[in-house]
């Protein structure tokens, strides 16, 4: 396999409304719709440098207000997976660690148009389905955190409510509240093409295909795109604790949340979250070719050893310990100790994706904690109270 090629990452990044041209301490950032969130100010580049963000050499060159290029995410196809750099990054606006969770900014009667930037299919030929990165610029004026989730209501009209919209389709925000090119104006959906197989005959109904994923499949850079939200709180990162560990456990699409995590973790250079905990992620799909952002955690891996962990169950690749399909919880259970262990000290757990998985996760930890003596129901009671159980399944 190739080596990626990382980011071509100036010497200094500032956000893309900061004038350079002039003198850099002088140049503010114009009002946005961040101003709205409650505590959220955009901040000048003297308030950067007194700030201590930059220091040595890039404090000089934005005093001397070099030109600056934002780093620009690369492609490439292996088995169309997303092409990603191991490095870190300065990112800003730092207004976007400010402030209270932004919610609900806009609503499914005033939704926000933003423009689509980018589709790229991110799956293998040889992956059951279709899975799409769709990059949306919302121009600064949707900030979001990680965990959060974005609505998009697609054209056209409701057919069982003629003369109505279409219902509001949610979808998990694959991106950090910075986006896939650190500059605050983007965000990312890691979207699953929804199609109908008819079981008598084998073939695909149009009739019957998801409306909202197909038009978010589809589209080109510079459609429209009609965007409710942000919403949601339970999937949020804590960040309080920036050693504490955490497990993530996803099938499928339910990925995205987890690659703005882990962006934010390890891609990322936030002055205000130094991440030194331990981060596992656990994702099932068919086989090889559906693994979603794979080059992306494998990087981790390699420069993030003893933070990082990432263990994968390829339904239709692999056997578990009976001889069955290798299933999420079937590879969960190969760790089941150690997971418990974790738990049992503190770490925080995250299931998003298929609610199908989810009986046989918590048997599996129902199991560990009965033969250590334990009462099963009581160690969860007490993740949710300590809010450490995060569920996100549909």
């Amino acid at each position: 396999m190739a080596q990626a090629t990382a980011f071509h990452v100036a010497t200094v990044c500032a956000p893309a409304n900061v004038s350079l041209s002039t003198r850099a301490r002088d140049a503010t950032a114009p009002p946005s719709r961040c101003q709205a969130v409650k505590g959220c100010s955009v901040a000048s580049a003297d308030e950067l440098l007194r700030g201590g963000f930059f220091s040595g050499a890039e404090s000089a060159a934005l005093r001397g207000a070099v030109r600056v290029e934002f780093p620009q995410q690369r492609w490439r196809r292996r088995t169309r997976a997303l092409r990603v750099a191991a490095q870190k990054t300065a990112t800003l606006p730092v207004a976007l660690e400010a402030g209270e969770v932004p919610l609900h900014l806009f609503k499914n009667k005033e939704p926000y148009i933003a423009t689509v930037k980018s589709v790229e299919r991110i799956v293998g030929p040889n992956a059951p389905g279709e899975v799409c990165h769709i990059v949306i610029d919302h121009g600064g004026n949707m900030p979001y955190w990680e965990g959060q989730s974005y609505g998009v209501i697609p054209p056209g009209e409701n057919p069982k409510r003629p003369g109505t919209p279409h219902t509001v389709r949610l979808y998990s925000i694959a991106s950090t509240r910075y986006g896939d090119e650190f500059d605050g104006k983007t965000a990312s959906l890691c979207v699953r093409r929804a199609l109908y197989i008819d079981p008598e005959t084998g073939k695909e109904d149009p009739s019957k295909k998801g409306v909202c994923s197909n038009f978010l499949c589809d589209a080109k850079p510079g459609d429209k795109i009609q965007l409710t939200g942000p919403a949601g709180k339970v999937m949020l990162l804590p960040e309080e604790d920036p050693n504490a560990n955490h497990i993530m456990v996803a099938t499928g699409t339910g990925i995205a949340p987890y690659r703005a995590y882990l962006r934010r973790m390890f891609m990322e250079d936030v002055p205000t979250f130094k991440y030194g905990g331990k981060a596992w992620l656990f994702l099932g799909v068919a086989n090889r070719d559906a693994l979603l952002y794979d080059e992306e955690f494998q990087s981790y891996l390699k420069k993030y050893p003893e933070n990082f962990r990432y263990s994968t169950a390829l339904s239709r690749e692999e056997n578990n310990r009976s001889g069955g399909k290798m299933y999420i919880q079937d590879k969960m259970e190969e760790h089941s100790t150690e997971l418990f262990d974790l738990l049992e000290g503190g770490a925080h757990i995250y299931f998003c994706g298929l609610k199908g998985m989810m009986p046989g996760i918590i048997a599996m930890l129902k199991r560990v904690a009965e033969s250590k003596g334990l009462d099963w129901d009581e160690r969860l009671g007490a993740m949710k109270k300590d809010h450490r159980w995060h569920v996100e399944v549909y």
